[in-house]
């Protein structure tokens, strides 16, 4: 009977313990270095870091190459177009807008409006590029796993840039309508209008973007007229990236590794359109060659390019004199200082070049081209056109003293004769100041993530011809959707690309008319 007794007391006991600990089971189990409600200041850094660093690892991959900018000596798949499924910045970029997506679900109840327009911002810049890059993509079923949709459908280019216009539109309409500071704005420092400027800069260039298939006049001149959709008035507005000396806002290029940045080096084309001109901006985009022993600043025959599109083996022992014995890496010049890795110079800075995600200088010839066209009727399309261009060499000015480099600062400025040159002087035909505007557009976009490229496809300024090693015999103009978006959701997948075309390099996206 005792022994009994005993049994029930300790039943008895463990369920009064078990109902005690299920009290505050939750409580007790909660994590306080891992809070399950993030505010959207936390959110905020990660949403804007890791997607532009993602664009300035494209620019150097295909970016900077596709467009001639630079070319390889070495490994040279992606000068000669030899391009695969292409998982960047498809993964990277949709791994950042669920964080955006966090960001508009807590905004859409705590009313913090200021959040929820940049937050709409990126959202926009992200999808623009992401489109211009494959064509159609998911959009309106993406990011809603936690509904069960786990397999979104790919949604037709056209639908994704009404999406993009509204949502920016929205963005511009929200910004300044509540009162919260904008912590962890690592891109404009809580500047509020700023951002405003930047979303209809961006608006501009989208409208630009689809010019060949829908007449952007209205919605251009709407946005030039109203005071409430500002956009960038100088180079201080830009949406540019500043870097600090370490983490955990480091440049993403500093890398003890050098030899995959050390094998970029001036594309002859870059090269031949700069002396041509003699534009001082061939001392920031490129360094005099190692042969030459200039120092920080040569005379123009110490900089040397490679051609583009050359088998391995061409690229690595190329003579830009044509004699053998004076071929390979140290008769070509590398990227310049103000961009190179710290692994590859000793010189080179961590801070002097920024992320460039759209500039003044781009929005410039937007409106120069937008004037010329008749898609507005402000100002004048010189004025704009002149403006590009000079900003950009003030821009350099100004980011190479910030890196101090000050031999460099001093000579970036143009000549007082180089506007009235025949070749960048605002005269001619419309179709040579067109060509005028895109030929100084793709100087002023180097560096750009993969916006020259972009605007190359609708354009076709400057001329790009593929190398002799490359294996088709046309420019790129899209990638290849991920292997694992080929496998994950192969319906949607095929259904994507017998709308737009087969998952070639070669398929032009909607808005590329040929």
């Amino acid at each position: 009977m005792k022994k009994i007794n005993i049994k029930i007391l300790g039943a008895l006991l463990l369920i009064f313990l078990a109902g005690a600990c299920d009290d505050d089971f939750q409580e007790i189990n909660k994590n306080p270095n891992s809070p399950e409600d993030v505010p959207p200041s936390l959110l905020l850094p990660t949403i804007i870091k890791n997607p532009v660093n993602e664009s300035a690892g494209l620019a150097w991959g295909y970016g900077n190459v596709v467009m001639q900018y630079t070319g390889k000596i070495q490994f040279t798949n992606e000068d000669r177009y030899n391009w695969g499924p292409q998982g960047d910045p498809y993964n990277t970029f949709f791994t950042a807008l669920r964080d955006v997506n966090n960001i508009l679900q807590i905004t859409e109840e705590s009313g913090e409006n200021n959040y929820r327009g940049v937050a709409l911002v990126m959202k926009s810049w992200m999808y623009h590029v992401m489109t211009d890059a494959y064509g159609d993509v998911p959009y309106s079923e993406a990011l809603q796993a936690k509904d069960g949709v786990s397999l979104p459908a790919f949604d037709p280019q056209s639908d994704v840039y009404t999406g993009i216009l509204a949502d920016l539109q929205k963005a511009n309409e929200l910004l300044g309508t509540s009162g919260e500071a904008l912590e962890g704005d690592i891109l404009y420092e809580g500047d509020v209008n700023k951002w405003k400027k930047f979303a209809n800069s961006l608006r501009l260039r989208i409208l630009m973007r689809l010019s060949d298939r829908v007449d952007p006049s209205s919605a251009m001149q709407a946005i030039l007229n109203d005071p409430a959709t500002p956009v960038f008035e100088s180079n201080e507005d830009q949406a540019s990236l500043t870097y600090l000396l370490d983490a955990p806002n480091q440049q993403p290029l500093y890398t003890t590794r050098s030899g995959s940045f050390d094998e970029y080096r001036l594309s002859e084309n870059m090269e031949a359109k700069l002396k041509a001109l003699n534009d001082p901006r061939l001392y920031v985009y490129a360094q005099p060659t190692t042969a030459s022993e200039a120092g920080l600043v040569g005379a123009p025959d110490d900089y040397e390019g490679v051609p583009n599109g050359l088998p391995d083996e061409e690229a690595l022992q190329y003579s830009p004199s044509g004699d053998p014995e004076k071929g390979g890496s140290n008769f070509i010049s590398r990227v310049g200082l103000m961009f190179s890795c710290r692994a590859c110079d000793e010189l080179s800075s961590p801070i002097a070049a920024e992320t460039v995600i759209m500039s003044y200088a781009e929005l410039q010839f937007i409106l120069a081209e937008a004037r010329e066209r008749g898609f507005i009727s402000t100002g004048a399309a010189e004025d704009y056109y002149m403006e590009g261009i000079s900003s950009t060499f003030d821009y350099y000015e100004s980011r190479l003293q910030a890196g101090g480099f000050t031999e460099l600062a001093a000579v970036v400025q143009p000549e007082a004769g180089y506007f009235a040159q025949a070749d960048v002087a605002y005269t001619g035909t419309q179709e040579e100041k067109l060509q005028k505007i895109g030929t100084q557009k793709w100087i002023a976009l180097f560096f750009n993530g993969m916006e020259a490229w972009f605007d190359w496809r609708r354009t076709g300024y400057p001329e790009i011809t593929p190398g002799p090693g490359a294996v088709i015999n046309t420019v790129p103009v899209r990638f290849q959707y991920p292997s694992d978006a080929q496998a994950l959701n192969a319906e949607a997948y095929e259904a994507a690309i017998k709308r737009q075309g087969a998952d070639l390099i070669t398929t032009r996206v909607w808005w590329d008319v040929d």
